[in-house]
């Protein structure tokens, strides 16, 4: 990919830090929805889970109980920031994007940034859907932004 290889999105939500970085890292099931272009499995989508702390994993639990993992935790710091690998079901083996979210206190307020980066490694052909650069990562930031306002939802609720 040449040119800009990620993707940039951030909220402010109702929530200190600490409940904004539990909200994302132990609520992900209750707030993530799949989508079609960015599959962590070949298969139905399954529930999604941290495995906490650096080192730890994200995985997806399909409903047979088969395991799929979808990253490694890069960076634990609650309740500031958090990193991890990501790879799609359509990935070649050895290839992972990488996902940095930052909470930062903004008044009685939490702004959460998500970067997701690395795209610029995907190979031309199935990863890329047959899509340019640009629309690749247009869908991309399209998508995060839908997770966030499912994410903000929960914290809401």
């Amino acid at each position: 990919m040449k040119g800009a290889s990620k993707v940039f999105i951030a909220l402010r939500v109702k929530a200190s830090p600490e409940r904004a970085f539990e909200a994302f890292t132990r609520e992900i099931g209750a707030w993530w929805r799949p989508n079609g272009l960015f599959q962590t499995t070949p298969r139905a989508p399954g529930l999604l889970a941290f495995e906490g702390g650096k080192g730890g994993r994200l995985i997806e639990t399909l409903e047979s109980g088969k395991v799929f993992e979808i990253g490694k935790v890069l960076a634990w710091e609650p309740p500031a920031r958090l990193m991890f690998s990501w790879r799609q079901a359509n990935f070649p083996p050895d290839l992972a994007t990488e996902v940095e979210v930052i909470f930062t206190a903004v008044g009685e307020e939490t702004r959460v940034s998500v970067e997701h980066r690395g795209f610029d490694a995907v190979p031309e052909g199935a990863a890329r859907h047959g899509f340019p650069d640009s629309a690749l990562l247009q869908r991309l930031a399209e998508w995060w932004r839908d997770l966030l306002s499912s994410y903000n939802r929960v914290l809401t609720d």
